[in-house]
């Protein structure tokens, strides 16, 4: 088991487990370093920060991922070691999670279009406090028995292209990833093999300021793996990872810290973010 994971999520946005169970877990799972990056929210960060503070052996960053928008399909930027009370980013923040709202009610509808019933009330209660996300409405597929896993559910109804998909207002990735300069933070393209063509996607992303790329992820073959450590060489981009770990299928998604994510990232990550503090020379 890795003892760094810069990818989780908690009740936040579509996660299983509080910010605090986050931190919890991964406490009594030896790791040393992780980032909480919900999805458009930094609303756990504070709670888990403050967890943190029991588990002197741990150290947790804050993040953030957003969902930008492309021609057939998204790209999500993660931001790390974000200012996470910068009022452009809540702002930002804020609507991105309307937007969210709106499409979970369309996605709701055109499954009942489709003869697959499932009551929107349900859809708010298994999200909780936190912003509703499409991973909520396939909770709500499987607890009706329409759906086997929660991988089912996008790849058959809710993912990109799927008869109940539905579209929702995003930034670009450029605007994502200024948006996170301007909060202070250190933008790193997440996921980059879901992308159609991600080097083009780098070398566009670092003229504007990328700072890394997750390479070490999920389910990433050895081969997958060397082949985006060396576009990060390549590209002078800092190779970060993690689990995107949800805590919704155990049987099926990778567990906090099940992907191997070296040190080197964690130090070359707090150095960027060492330089981004610096003032600027008068």
């Amino acid at each position: 088991m890795s003892r760094i994971d810069l990818h989780l999520h908690s009740t936040v946005s579509d996660g299983r487990f509080t910010p605090e169970e986050v931190v919890r877990k991964a406490a009594a799972a030896g790791l040393s370093v992780i980032a909480l990056t919900d999805h458009d929210n930094v609303d756990g960060i504070p709670p888990a920060l403050e967890e943190a503070k029991n588990f002197p052996g741990l150290k947790v960053i804050p993040g953030v991922e957003i969902s930008s928008d492309v021609p057939q399909g998204e790209v999500h930027l993660l931001g790390y070691s974000i200012d996470y009370a910068h009022r452009e980013l809540l702002a930002s923040l804020e609507k991105m999670r309307e937007s969210r709202l709106k499409r979970a009610q369309g996605m709701v509808a055109r499954l009942e279009s489709l003869g697959i019933i499932i009551k929107w009330e349900r859809v708010r209660e298994i999200a909780g406090s936190g912003s509703i996300a499409r991973p909520h409405i396939a909770q709500a597929l499987l607890e009706k028995g329409y759906i086997s896993s929660i991988k089912e559910a996008f790849n058959k109804y809710i993912g990109w292209g799927g008869p109940a998909y539905v579209e929702r207002e995003k930034l670009s990735p450029a605007e994502s990833l200024e948006l996170i300069l301007r909060a202070k933070g250190l933008p790193v393209l997440a996921h980059p093999l879901t992308i159609n063509d991600p080097e083009a996607m780098i070398r566009e992303l670092k003229e504007r300021g990328l700072v890394g790329l997750e390479a070490y992820y999920d389910n990433y073959t050895p081969e997958e793996i060397n082949r985006l450590v060396s576009l990060a060489d390549n590209y002078a981009l800092i190779a970060t990872g993690g689990s995107d770990y949800h805590g919704l299928d155990d049987t099926a998604e990778t567990m906090m810290g099940g992907t191997a994510v070296p040190m080197k990232s964690v130090e070359q990550l707090a150095l960027a973010a060492q330089q981004i503090l610096k003032p600027s020379n008068p």
